[in-house]
């Protein structure tokens, strides 16, 4: 017996709680609780006259994203769920061939006002759609990647190739051997003293080389 906290009331006496298990005796059949019944889940309407007429408010809606020449004929009407209607009109975007205008509406209980909850383009049967994205390691090929080892006909191909590249770059000279003719060279020596005098700058003059070809050539005094 486990006295409870609140207070007699009047001063009346305190009052107790009972918390002892009760402990079933013995032979007594087992006490089963019922099942219980599973929540069955509302089905959807299969109609829903207010918000499939609504045609005009959903054309509305989408109007407010998309300018009216891009907006086509009404397409379907489509119940998503309790007072939930999608409308999908004609779209001629750009890039979008077969997409289609989207707006979805809906109501509350025992009311006929429409409400639009969600406009946007969603694609058809017929829209042109981007592949599947596939990962990197899926989508490159063995083919794709380099190969790691050439084969002797590829190495000596290089190497002919670099051989004309290094002639092709190679600077080309213009400056020749100059030979001298050996019929434009005299036969007359070259003396000292008119090296010396092609050195200092001075021109020898006719005569004056050689002092014994000079004797030789002044005329006899007797």
């Amino acid at each position: 017996m486990i006295p409870s906290n609140l207070d007699a009331v009047d001063g009346a006496s305190s009052t107790y709680i009972d918390e002892t298990p009760v402990v079933a005796e013995p032979g007594a059949p087992a006490v089963v609780e019922a099942p219980r019944k599973p929540r069955v889940a509302r089905r959807i309407p299969k109609t829903d006259s207010v918000l499939e007429a609504a045609v005009e408010r959903a054309r509305q809606g989408v109007l407010e994203i998309a300018p009216e020449s891009q907006v086509g004929r009404h397409v379907s009407a489509t119940i998503d769920g309790e007072r939930l209607v999608t409308h999908r009109f004609e779209a001629f975007v750009p890039g979008y061939g077969g997409w289609q205008w989207y707006a979805s509406v809906a109501r509350v209980a025992r009311s006929k006002d429409v409400t639009v909850c969600e406009v946007g383009l969603l694609p058809s049967s017929a829209s042109l759609l981007a592949p599947e994205w596939l990962p990197w390691s899926e989508r490159v090929r063995p083919e794709d990647s380099p190969q790691d080892e050439a084969s002797p006909s590829d190495a000596a191909g290089d190497a002919v190739t670099t051989d004309a590249a290094d002639a092709a770059d190679a600077p080309v000279t213009t400056d020749a051997p100059v030979t001298v003719d050996a019929a434009d060279t005299t036969d007359a020596p070259v003396t000292a003293d008119a090296a010396d005098a092609t050195d200092a700058g001075v021109t020898p003059v006719a005569g004056e080389d050689d002092p014994e070809t000079s004797a030789a050539e002044q005329p006899d005094a007797e």
